[in-house]
């Protein structure tokens, strides 16, 4: 039975947990690329010192040290930062996030901004896990998404950060236009060759107020079809299965064992620390968002004023579900009997008429007890969260 928010807050007098992971938002960039829509400033470097400073003045708003068994280091870029930057900003954010023992701790890098000394910093300050930007290995393609890098050097560099012990995780788009699916095959194959820990798969988005957006408005660019993204989306997974990966998430892939515990916490609704421009946390049931504007973010802060944007309290119901698409992304999909313990609410009800009629369609299956997505679901599965996030 759905319950209303006071039936399921009243039911127990059990405290929120208090979050074991944490995002950093570093927001430098080299050169922001025609598809990224992420909160960056490009060649900015005047603005690193104060935005080390208001790192640590935000950070030191939690007033206490948070140990973190996931910490996640994104952007921007953080490598972009010089050496010495770098190290300075690893030693606020672990004042601040001590990290548990066997915490997985991962960075966003770039492939180019990758040398032996920054590596050794990383791995000095506990970084463990590193995100390589790679996106393609195709030179053309990656001339197009203006990529800084070639495929030798991402071929380099991945194998410097994995001879060096790091855990290895690169990330490769497809659905670029005029993409075949032998390009497709070849960036898998030579990722493949490079034996990393885990693949991140990512068709091609069109954000509004991107050079890609307005690119694509003009008839410069002209997105794949859906057809064609889709059977490049599942080659990825036949390639990827084969070769011995397991397919976790509906966009990401693991060697076993190496899954992104990080990511595992956000999709199984548990709650997160987050600073930094544009940064999200999730604490105590409320969903907070950072100014996006780096500038407004440092002068907020540095002014001694909260950088929050957005704010919004989640009720029973919308949390569970966001709980229900989040876990409905990965493969293993929802188990009925927890979602209700955990949640207060049953999946078929919580669902509805969309429920019944995705199951119908075969995009949504039971399993036993575990409701999941099937392989014609996972092809259009961002047509269907929507439908479940409404009441």
């Amino acid at each position: 039975m759905v319950r209303t928010d006071a039936e399921v807050e009243g039911k127990t007098d059990a405290q929120p947990a208090a979050p074991r992971s944490a995002y950093i938002h570093v927001p430098f960039c080299r050169h922001r690329c025609g598809y990224c829509n992420f909160t960056l400033v490009a060649k900015r470097d005047d603005l690193i010192g104060d935005y080390l400073r208001a790192l640590e003045r935000e950070l030191s708003w939690l007033e206490s040290p948070r140990t973190i068994d996931t910490l996640f280091i994104g952007g921007g870029t953080p490598t972009y930062l010089l050496p010495a930057d770098l190290a300075r900003m690893l030693q606020i954010v672990h004042r601040w996030f001590p990290a548990a023992p066997g915490a997985e701790i991962s960075l966003e890098a770039n492939p180019s901004d990758i040398t032996a000394e920054k590596l050794a910093i990383l791995r000095d300050h506990g970084v463990n896990r590193l995100s390589l930007g790679v996106q393609s290995f195709d030179a053309a393609k990656l001339q197009l998404l203006e990529r800084d890098h070639d495929a030798e050097t991402a071929r380099r560099h991945a194998r410097q950060a994995l001879d060096a012990g790091f855990v290895v995780a690169i990330d490769l788009i497809f659905g670029v236009p005029d993409e075949t699916r032998s390009i497709w095959q070849r960036d898998l194959e030579a990722a493949l060759q490079l034996q990393p820990h885990h693949l991140s798969t990512y068709g091609l988005t069109w954000e509004k107020g991107t050079a890609f957006w307005s690119r694509r408005v003009r008839g410069d660019l002209t997105p794949l079809s859906e057809d064609e993204e889709a059977g490049c989306y599942e080659m990825a997974i036949d390639h990827l299965l084969e070769a011995g990966f397991e397919h976790y998430e509906v966009s990401n892939f693991a060697r076993p064992g190496f899954a992104c515990r990080h990511n595992q916490a956000y999709w199984n609704g548990l709650p997160y620390f987050a600073a930094g421009p544009g940064a999200a946390r999730f604490v105590d049931g409320r969903r907070e968002t950072n100014h996006r504007s780096v500038t407004a973010y440092l002068n907020r802060v540095l002014s001694g004023h909260s950088p929050v944007f957005e704010s919004e309290q989640l009720g029973a119901e919308d949390a569970a579900r966001e709980r229900m698409v989040f876990g409905l992304r990965q493969i293993a999909g929802i188990h009925r009997g927890d979602f209700h313990r955990e949640t207060g609410f049953d999946l078929e009800e919580l669902g509805g008429a969309a429920l019944e009629s995705f199951l119908a369609h075969r995009l949504l299956q039971w399993q036993d007890q575990q409701l999941q997505l099937t392989r014609a679901g996972l092809l259009v599965s961002d047509s269907i969260w929507g439908h479940f996030l409404r009441r």
